[in-house]
């Protein structure tokens, strides 16, 4: 990338709408749990995307076709994985804590570069594994007596996130955004196929608690409408995320994208009457900052939730 064309400014700021974007969307996942079904909602949202990058192809931009078909799905896997448990976490916890949790990914980048692929890793980066690790812990409750072990969910799509982002750096390689951002809609949508043949919904509770146990939920307009948002505002997210890596460096627009956690917990707020606790809130800050020195100090910067090749909707 040459000097002349690095626009730092617009990059922060189309990072910075990305993540207003998604923070905003992900709130509305709440009015599709309360009747909806996660394996529904994948399952549908993944028919309409992929409706939406088949119509963007067909005006002539981009094309699907992987060069490495079993590489993307390989990385989709893990990625879709990771999209599976965060969309039904946000039924059942506050929006902050579950951002959180997928947030704690670039800390598992680091341990994955450093016992599966031999790299090393300096004191700095160390350092920022042990404030974010310090932070998630706030963020999930230190207080044994008050544990909710469903708190880890989101931890463990950070993991798996970690995973994807590594294998899309090493596996993927000269794919384009169009294709992997294709190929992880299929897979989410396989997901919710299987889910919903698997899963009989049969006893499943109302509300929001049964977000994840029901197989099936009504497809009325105004079903259609909040997925067609989810679907769209994904889409616009990832699109102005990745405008923001194409103008700017790389480690330096990786620390706006920790914007999602104010959005997401702003509109929590005001939607929901989601308050972050005190103890959440410095963890929620001790994350960002870890992720930020990660970013900052590493020779391949890591974005720390949803990356320019457009794993994270």
């Amino acid at each position: 990338m040459s000097i002349q064309s690095i626009r730092p400014g617009l990059a922060a700021v189309s990072v910075l709408g990305g993540m207003a974007t998604l923070g905003l969307t992900d709130n509305f996942v709440p009015y599709i749990s309360e009747r909806g079904s996660l394996w529904q909602f994948h399952f549908v949202r993944s028919l309409m995307a992929v409706a939406i990058l088949g119509a963007i192809l067909a005006l002539g931009y981009g094309s699907l076709r992987p060069k490495r078909p079993w590489a993307v799905i390989g990385r989709s896997l893990f990625q879709g994985g990771a999209m599976l448990i965060y969309f039904g976490c946000l039924s059942v916890l506050p929006i902050g804590v579950v951002v959180a949790g997928l947030f704690t990914s670039p800390l598992f980048v680091v341990l994955i570069s450093v016992l599966f692929q031999g790299k090393r890793v300096g004191p700095y980066r160390w350092c920022a594994v042990g404030i974010g690790f310090a932070g998630a812990l706030l963020v999930i409750r230190p207080d044994p007596s008050a544990l909710d072990w469903v708190a880890f969910a989101p931890v463990l799509a950070g993991l798996l996130y970690a995973v994807g982002a590594v294998a899309t750096r090493a596996w993927c390689e000269g794919e384009s955004t169009l294709t992997l951002t294709a190929g992880f809609f299929a897979i989410l949508g396989v997901f919710g196929l299987i889910g919903m043949v698997l899963i009989s919904g049969t006893g499943a509770p109302d509300g929001h608690a049964g977000f994840v146990l029901r197989n099936w939920g009504p497809l009325d307009a105004a079903m259609l409408f909040w997925f067609a948002v989810q679907a769209v505002g994904s889409l616009i997210g990832i699109a102005l995320i990745f405008r923001g890596y194409l103008i700017g460096e790389a480690g330096h627009v990786a620390v706006f994208e920790y914007s999602l956690l104010v959005f997401a917990s702003f509109w929590a707020w005001v939607l929901w009457d989601q308050a972050v606790p005190p103890l959440a809130l410095a963890g929620m800050a001790l994350i960002a900052c870890a992720g930020s020195i990660i970013a900052l100090r590493s020779d391949n910067p890591v974005s720390a939730a949803r990356t320019p090749a457009g794993e994270g909707v």
